[in-house]
């Protein structure tokens, strides 16, 4: 496949890879010494890299644009492996390896987000300039599990199907600053946001912002900015209503951030892989290369 001749169909570029030309040639570099690093890790590497067969895809470019067609167009393995020439199964094992050279090219970028805060101060010195914060939850359908127990924890009675969860945490810029592991569909956004300490552990000098899936977070800290829910006994006053338009209309860069991360269908269609906790590492990916696009669109 000839990656150059994408050069001239920018529109194309985007709507194999979600990355343009110029944000997927830069990104290449560092996608190849994240490669080189993991098979050097390799206990039972005998030969330098390098050595050996070469495949069909030989290059770190082609194996980059490998990776990025297949989270952003989500086909099976078997139609990965026709398009480019590899069988099904070698497919799956190339996804899972250039799946954590990924994650580590975007790591060393500085684009990836953190999955865990320990401490405010950790916050504070990964995130010096942030004032404002963007708090939601979203969900990614799975396939339906067998188990009765795990069939059960999965199932989400907000989009009544089987989903796994995380909590997204967006600045100003549309960044995504924090992403939390997944969790089953059935947890409620504040019970995961609790499980994690996210409010606890972000300074209260910060103001966080979010909708009603949240509530009573505002009990918990200081400068926390909740849409307000009416009743039919209590509905909103006219000061609540414009209130609630302006947090909405401040929120929006946090569904803008959820959005970017969606542009890659692996994030938007019902998830296929199985394999441990993969959906994790493609969640991180995919923010990741959301954080790395919006480099580009801010300069």
């Amino acid at each position: 496949m000839k990656i150059a001749n994408l050069v001239r169909n920018l529109r194309v570029m985007k709507a194999v890879t979600g990355l343009s030309y110029q944000e997927f040639t830069d990104l290449v570099p560092l996608f190849e010494k994240a490669l080189i690093a993991i098979k050097m890790e390799n206990p039972k590497r005998m030969r330098r890299v390098g050595a050996g067969q070469k495949g069909h895809l030989p290059t770190a470019r082609e194996k980059l644009f490998f990776t990025l067609f297949y989270y952003k167009t989500y086909p099976t393995f078997d139609v990965l492996g026709f398009w480019f020439n590899k069988s099904s199964g070698r497919s799956c094992e190339a996804i899972h390896l250039l799946t954590k050279a990924a994650e580590k090219a975007l790591k060393h970028a500085l684009v990836l987000p953190i999955r865990k805060i320990a401490t405010i101060e950790e916050f504070m010195e990964a995130f010096p300039e942030v004032k404002d914060l963007f708090l939601d939850g979203t969900e990614r359908r799975i396939e339906r599990p067998q188990n009765t127990k795990r069939n059960r924890r999965m199932y989400s009675g907000k989009k009544k199907a089987h989903t796994r969860k995380h909590i997204v945490v967006t600045d100003d810029k549309k960044r995504i600053r924090v992403l939390s592991p997944a969790k089953p569909g059935r947890r409620h956004d504040k019970r995961v946001t609790d499980s994690r300490l996210l409010a606890e552990r972000i300074p209260p000098h910060i103001h966080i912002w979010t909708d009603s899936g949240l509530k009573g977070l505002d009990k918990q800290r200081p400068n926390t900015h909740i849409v307000k829910v009416g009743t039919k006994k209590h509905p909103l006053t006219d000061d609540e209503r414009t209130e609630n338009r302006l947090i909405a209309a401040l929120r929006v860069v946090n569904e803008h951030g959820i959005g970017g991360m969606k542009r890659f269908h692996i994030m938007l269609y019902t998830l296929r892989n199985k394999i441990g906790h993969f959906d994790n590492r493609i969640a991180g990916v995919c923010a990741g290369l959301w954080n790395w696009h919006l480099n580009y669109a801010t300069a």
